[in-house]
């Protein structure tokens, strides 16, 4: 029989204990703090910059993993130190592959270092393609890019939302259409440089959990990027427009690209929700140890002990699925059942599950922000909303398997 094991490597062990030594000894002291000022955590962003656990080497080392399992680890441990502060973190790599997965080599060269900045000078990114009225429905997309050719130049007029880092980013990376005509396959992405007229900051969101990242609006008002600032070219835009018109003349169905997109970059999300599932199951273990009642402690009771049970086979599965799916994209194995989906919809489903048990199991206590799963139960509710809800997640396994175009 061939070799088969879930062993990590040494060097992925190395690793994995060097990002919770990070969430355990600078994320954890600081996350109610920064969840109560509902702030960006700049000094623990610098802090994890001069570790090098912020930059754009050590992202691009997890993910090139061959075995696909850089991302997943490093998501887990940074999350299980707390989801905001965590989110904060990673907030700039959904801008950095948006860049890397559509732009040149120049721009990638030009544009990812500036998201990131220096140790002593940090910089965070921001990728903004959710608007009021398309969330799910990117079919629905307003914001407009119209190429002034006479300029060699891009402007931009529409209003993002949820955008993580939106507004205070140094790069902002939006989605936008350039042909209405073609739906899903007219749409583009641009880089827009800092302190370009016409880009602001909307409402900034106050937010039930991950209090400590930064989410708001950004509106485009007149923006003006120059053409270089097109992901991937005129020229690559132009042959991709072209196709896609023929294949709509052809009545050919494609597939969504940006649902593509999406679904690879799920079982991250997924390892996110893991994290903080098992963070809330840890305090719940050791607060049912040590918490006595009518004489003994409470895990002496079939009814915490068997929750406490479920808890960790849950966790366990999601992160069998997370794992699964992380390896299919690394090893280029199309996701024939939505594995993605599958892996990002029972993590988030666990994550809020789990987090509402361990408060129960601590009881009165853990309604107080004396504990810490109060706030992990706040933050695990975005897991089954953001990134495509639990419903989005089910509708894309279901037409998957079946091969029916559900609604």
């Amino acid at each position: 029989m061939g070799d088969f094991t879930l062993e990590l490597s040494d060097d992925q062990k190395d690793v994995r204990d060097w990002i919770h030594g990070f969430a355990a000894d600078v994320i954890r002291p600081a996350a109610a703090e920064w969840d109560e000022r509902e702030e960006t955590p700049w000094p623990v962003i610098q802090e994890a910059a001069k570790v090098g656990l912020y930059s754009m080497d050590f992202y691009a080392q997890a993910f090139f993993d061959p075995s696909g399992l850089g991302i997943p680890v490093a998501m887990e441990e940074l999350f299980w130190g707390d989801a905001g502060i965590g989110l904060s973190i990673v907030g700039t790599t959904l801008a950095a592959v948006g860049v890397l997965a559509n732009g040149t080599e120049e721009q990638i060269g030009t544009w990812v270092p500036q998201m990131f900045g220096t140790p002593d000078d940090v910089k965070v990114a921001a990728f903004c393609s959710s608007e009021p009225d398309a969330g799910s429905d990117v079919g629905a997309m307003r914001t407009r890019a119209v190429y002034d050719e006479a300029k060699d130049e891009w402007v931009l007029n529409g209003t993002k939302t949820w955008a993580t880092n939106g507004g205070i980013a140094n790069v902002h990376v939006v989605v936008a259409v350039v042909d209405p005509e073609l739906g899903t396959r007219g749409q583009a992405s641009f880089i827009v440089p800092p302190n370009t007229p016409g880009l602001s900051q909307g409402q900034k969101f106050k937010k039930h959990g991950i209090r400590a990242s930064h989410t708001a609006e950004v509106v485009l008002d007149g923006v003006r990027v120059p053409g270089s600032c097109l992901l991937g070219g005129k020229e690559k835009l132009d042959e991709r427009l072209a196709r896609a018109r023929e294949r709509q003349r052809g009545g050919e169905r494609v597939k969504n690209a940006a649902m593509a997109t999406f679904e690879a970059s799920r079982p991250a999300v997924g390892a996110q929700a893991v994290g903080i599932a098992r963070a809330a199951y840890e305090v719940a273990l050791d607060y049912a140890k040590t918490r006595v009642q009518f004489g003994r402690p409470i895990i002496d009771n079939q009814g915490v002990a068997f929750t406490l049970a479920d808890m960790r086979t849950r966790i366990d599965a999601a992160r069998l699925l997370v794992w699964r799916a992380s390896w299919m994209a690394t090893a280029g194995k199309p996701f024939t059942a939505a594995e993605g989906s599958m892996s990002k919809l029972y993590a988030g489903e666990t994550a809020k599950w789990v987090t509402a048990s361990a408060m129960q199991i601590l009881g009165g206590n853990g309604f107080t922000r004396e504990y810490p799963v109060e706030r992990m139960h706040r933050d695990a509710a975005i897991y089954t909303i953001f990134e495509g809800t639990s419903e989005i997640q089910r509708l894309v396994i279901a037409r998957t398997i079946s091969g029916v175009p559900i609604r």
